[in-house]
């Protein structure tokens, strides 16, 4: 299989209408075919490890090339998974191709945590680039929220509460909402010593407070704490 036939297998799929919508809400400098998430896996599952190489290699030019790419990285080993993924997080330039790269590899990292943390997620939140922070913070959500790195995890944040970038805010208050989901008590503690910025500090609360997850009193008391 090569690039060739991606390109052509996805043209195929092209949904017109989902692609209006879908361009409304990822703001990226790429072309967006309007190609679903679910077919891209599919097709991607089809690819023989043997042309993961070689179809690699090509540059892709849509959202749905870059997501394709992403997802036979995310069907390597974990070391042939490290060559390649500074240079997808390099082609990424929206929350879709991020969240949704992060979220493939999330399998292959809870195998790997520790090293995993040591190697990339320390680097990739220091960066100045405002997508590596957010595959930073998406990979920390997806695993990393558990009792051992809950106090890295507030560290981390407070080290980014001055970013300004709106993706990189929105992933902090995704974050915090997590953290309070599955830790409520020591999630509490944080944001009552949190210097977190008013629209961060509410954008997390009021993710908290969308949550089924948590008990109606809770969300009340949690309102009482927004930054005014």
């Amino acid at each position: 299989m090569t690039h060739n036939d991606i390109k052509l297998a996805l043209s195929h799929e092209i949904d017109d209408k989902y692609q209006a919508f879908v361009s409304k809400g990822i703001p990226t400098a790429r072309p967006i075919l309007g190609v679903r998430v679910p077919t891209i896996r599919e097709i991607a599952s089809k690819v023989p490890p043997k042309d993961f190489t070689k179809i690699l290699k090509v540059e892709p030019v849509s959202l749905e090339e870059l997501l394709f790419r992403g997802m036979l990285i995310a069907r390597m080993s974990y070391d042939e998974m490290l060559l390649y993924l500074d240079s997808q997080i390099n082609l990424m330039d929206d929350w879709c191709s991020c969240d949704t790269f992060c979220a493939s590899l999330k399998p292959l990292i809870k195998k790997h945590r520790e090293e995993f943390f040591e190697q990339k997620i320390n680097s990739f939140l220091k960066s100045k680039k405002t997508i590596t922070v957010r595959a930073g913070m998406v990979f920390l959500l997806g695993s990393y929220v558990t009792e051992d790195y809950l106090a890295v995890i507030f560290d981390r944040i407070e080290t980014l509460r001055d970013r300004e970038a709106y993706y990189i805010k929105m992933a902090i208050a995704w974050l915090v909402a997590e953290c309070f989901i599955k830790y409520p008590e020591e999630t509490l503690s944080y944001l009552k010593v949190s210097k977190l910025p008013k629209w961060t500090f509410n954008k997390a609360i009021s993710k908290i407070c969308d949550s089924y997850r948590v008990e109606p009193d809770i969300k009340i008391y949690l309102k009482t704490l927004r930054k005014v």
